[in-house]
């Protein structure tokens, strides 16, 4: 070495050292305002980068997506833990006292947060806030979904269920469940959201559709031939190729007077305008009626299918079903379709859906992205980690439900189970907006189905597997035995 560059040397490692000594200073003194690690609550976050994801998500793909939260709880000796879930850290709530916590708390210490594969596949997701979205989605959905104005729907979806089951079920003996009844609730929800009426156009938009639901929870990987990429290509096809051309065409339509400002939800989308008089961009028309297409088909279409699946083995519960929409149906004239009235006296039946629903929530929880730096039972949540809450927890859970894995209706019978225990459909103010359609459309779907068969399984042991939405592994084969008469 040059004897020249000593002082250049001598320069360079006289930088670094006071670096390192202005670092460790900076280090020390923030230090103090850092969560502590052993404020934290208990847990493990398993590997770089994807932390549980996977154990997460093959506890569902091996049929018991309540083994990952028990079996922590259970270690950690506490109703809370800390993991690393689609590559956040996470903090998981468990029980019915967290789940008031966070419920009462939304938009206070804690906001609605989607993994990184929902903010791809709905790409103008990122351009507000989830909660400015929540609160505009809030806004227009109520003169839809309120059961006043689900009134209206009834019989347009009696019509369908009869078309669909004279379609898919009547002309066989055998038929493999959970397919159609994703295709019965997507089409409605094409009807009554979009007033889609085409079969055609409706099975090439669903079958697009199934690949984007496969992949919305999944592990965040754009790579070719994995869930997310095939969810991403379906989107991008959907909103683009369908959508939009749906979107302009009706716009054209709502112009001439060709189409009724009050016909559906895309209607009052476009028709709808901000504080400002600005009115929703086409894009963002397309993303939010594809999140409403999420939620008002694929979870009731997997609420429909265990319904199925769990009659096959109840001949007495089916019964008691079928009896009480025989009644109903023995007071319909012929051609009549069900009407308000009718749905109000299915009492029994919602009792058995929801028995369906604590066995098999179609939303087996959410994030929440933590606004602030809180303390909930003496742990540190800090801002910026996210929170999850799990149904699994108090629905299987016999501190809250006595013999949790026998089915029982009369859980629901007179008020019901303790508050904030039965969750299917979330709770405080980011309960579902459409739980009252889920009701409606699970409903029709059991009234259709009773009168016209009883089944047995194909499959008697098959699986539930959640990959993200539980599901029998096979598609549920059953047999049919149709009655002669329908009343």
């Amino acid at each position: 070495m040059d004897i020249q560059q000593l002082p250049l040397l001598y320069l360079y490692v006289l930088f670094s050292f006071l670096l390192l000594v202005v670092s460790l200073s900076l280090y020390n003194a923030t230090k103090s305002t850092r969560t502590p690690r052993n404020h934290l609550p208990p847990g493990k976050t398993g590997l770089p980068v994807i932390g549980e994801s996977f154990q997460y998500l093959a506890a569902g793909w091996n049929g018991h997506p309540e083994k990952f939260i028990f079996d922590r709880v259970a270690n950690y000796s506490s109703s809370i833990f800390k993991t690393n879930l689609m590559r956040e850290p996470t903090v998981v709530f468990c029980g019915a006292l967290a789940h008031k916590f966070l419920f009462s708390n939304e938009n206070k210490l804690v906001q609605s947060w989607w993994p990184t594969s929902v903010n791809k596949i709905f790409p103008s997701s990122n351009q507000t806030s989830s909660k400015v979205e929540a609160a505009k989605m809030r806004k227009m959905l109520p003169c839809f979904f309120k059961p006043e104005a689900l009134q209206r729907y009834v019989g347009v979806m009696d019509s369908i269920a009869q078309r669909h089951f004279a379609a898919y079920w009547e002309k066989t003996d055998q038929v493999v469940v959970f397919p159609l009844a994703k295709r019965f609730t997507f089409w409605l929800a094409c009807r009554i959201f979009l007033s889609m009426e085409d079969p055609g156009d409706i099975e090439t938009f669903l079958e697009r559709f199934n690949l984007l639901a496969e992949g919305l929870l999944s592990i965040p990987v754009d790579l070719p031939g994995t869930p997310f990429r095939r969810a991403i290509k379906a989107s991008d096809f959907i909103r683009n190729q369908m959508l939009l051309g749906i979107i302009k065409k009706r716009k054209t339509e709502l112009a001439e007077g060709k189409a009724s400002p009050t016909q559906d939800i895309l209607s009052h989308m476009l028709l709808a305008a901000d504080e400002d008089g600005k009115f929703m961009a086409e894009m963002d028309i397309a993303d939010k009626i594809l999140g409403l297409l999420v939620g008002g088909h694929d979870t009731a279409s997997s609420a429909c299918a265990f319904i199925v699946f769990y009659l096959a083995d109840l001949p007495d519960v089916y019964q008691a079903v079928r009896d009480e929409q025989m009644e109903i149906a023995k007071s319909k004239r012929a051609g009549e379709v069900l009407n308000w009235d009718d749905i109000q006296k299915m009492k029994y039946s919602w009792n058995v859906a929801c028995e369906v629903l604590r066995f098999a929530p179609p939303v087996q929880g959410a994030f929440r992205d933590v606004l602030a730096d809180f303390t909930y039972q003496g742990f540190s949540i800090p801002k910026g980690w996210k929170v999850y809450w799990s149904a699994y927890s108090t629905h299987k859970n016999p501190e809250y439900f006595s013999q949790p894995n026998k089915f029982d209706p009369s859980r629901f019978e007179g008020s019901g189970p303790a508050p904030y225990t039965f969750v299917p459909f979330g709770g405080g103010p980011r309960m579902c907006p459409g739980k009252e359609y889920a009701r409606l459309e699970i409903l029709v779907f059991m009234h259709n189905l009773v009168k016209r068969f009883k089944w047995e399984k194909l499959i008697p042991d098959e699986k539930i597997v959640v990959n993200p939405m539980p599901i029998p592994e096979k598609g549920l084969p059953i047999q049919l035995f149709p009655y002669k008469s329908l009343k």
